[in-house]
């Protein structure tokens, strides 16, 4: 369950216009998210410096097809465009996880390194499925911060739906050296975690 937190964010005229026209969407750890009018959504958020990183990542990907459009960022704000679809994980689940569905996350992941990202990672519930199968990302996270070179918790979320072998089969079909090596690191950091647990 969520807490309740008192967000706070000093809006210029134009997005407090804007705001009293907006409908409640959701909350999660970092921010509260409104839909605003023209399939826009503003997101509050409780830290200027998430607010930084996530703003600053979705200005740093403007143009690219994977993440939304970014219009606005304030101190404690952002106003982008609202995505639609399903997150990945629950995707899935109702779907099945398609060759074409395995070829589109094989192709945002290379789109991370094409943005220099450092983190090479994203989790099932940051990805929403589009009505074609495209890929969405919502709540970007300490791309250029954090070091990640494999997709871990993307394989951590696909392995407790019972995917993620298939998933590695397909990505075996598209670049059979990165599936390999991906499936020895993920092999790796599930021994170190199982092997820390027993300690």
């Amino acid at each position: 369950m969520k807490k309740n937190f008192a967000y706070s964010a000093d809006f210029d005229e134009s997005t407090e216009k804007l705001f009293r026209e907006a409908n409640y969407l959701g909350q999660g750890h970092n921010g509260i998210v409104y839909e605003l009018p023209d399939k826009k959504v503003i997101k509050i958020f409780l830290r200027k410096k998430v607010c930084n990183d996530e703003g600053g990542i979705l200005s740093k990907t403007n143009g690219s097809k994977y993440f939304p459009r970014l219009y606005k960022k304030g101190r404690l704000y952002v106003i982008r465009d609202l995505v639609e679809g399903s997150r990945l994980d629950k995707y899935i689940k109702h779907n099945g996880l398609s060759e074409m569905l395995i070829k589109n996350i094989f192709d945002l992941l290379l789109e991370f390194e094409r943005l220099r990202f450092k983190r090479l990672d994203i989790r099932c519930k940051d990805i929403y499925v589009l009505s074609n199968e495209s890929l969405m990302i919502i709540d970007p996270k300490k791309a250029y911060t954090r070091k990640v070179d494999y997709p871990r918790h993307l394989m951590k979320g696909l392995n407790k739906i019972g995917v993620l072998e298939k998933f590695l089969k397909g990505i075996k079909k598209v670049n059979l050296k990165k599936a390999v090596s991906w499936e020895l690191k993920f092999k790796r950091y599930c021994e170190r975690l199982n092997s820390s647990i027993l300690e």
